[in-house]
């Protein structure tokens, strides 16, 4: 029943910029982690944001401080990630993600802990 619904992806040249969006249909987002993962070609998926969207705290990779940032809209149940300053090496596809925030709570890095996820938004990044 629960839907994320991932978007904003595309090719930008390095120091350009993206604004994903992430819409949520069947829950609730103040009680839930949202957060954002990336999976490059031939890497793991890893931890890149994420935003308690009962506190407002939000967590970020150290590669991505000073560059992302996370928010969001409770009353649209939509996350954003505004990407500035992008680099090669931010190429992946990203995730959207959710958790009830009892499972996500001290472990939001962990991709694990979050129950549902977006189908993905190529971000590439050229030098």
């Amino acid at each position: 029943q629960v839907q994320l619904v991932d978007s904003g992806g595309g090719l930008v040249q390095a120091g350009g910029s993206l604004r994903l969006s992430c819409a949520a249909f069947g829950l609730t987002f103040g009680t839930y982690v949202l957060g954002w993962f990336g999976r490059a070609a031939g890497k793991e998926r890893g931890f890149v944001t994420a935003i308690n969207s009962r506190t407002g705290n939000t967590y970020y990779a150290d590669c991505v401080k000073g560059r992302f940032t996370i928010s969001r809209d409770n009353a649209k149940n939509t996350v954003y990630l505004q990407m500035n300053s992008l680099k090669p090496e931010d190429t992946a596809v990203y995730y959207c993600a959710a958790g009830h925030w009892t499972a996500v709570a001290g472990r939001v890095t962990a991709g694990a802990t979050y129950d549902y996820w977006g189908q993905g938004t190529q971000v590439t990044v050229s030098s």
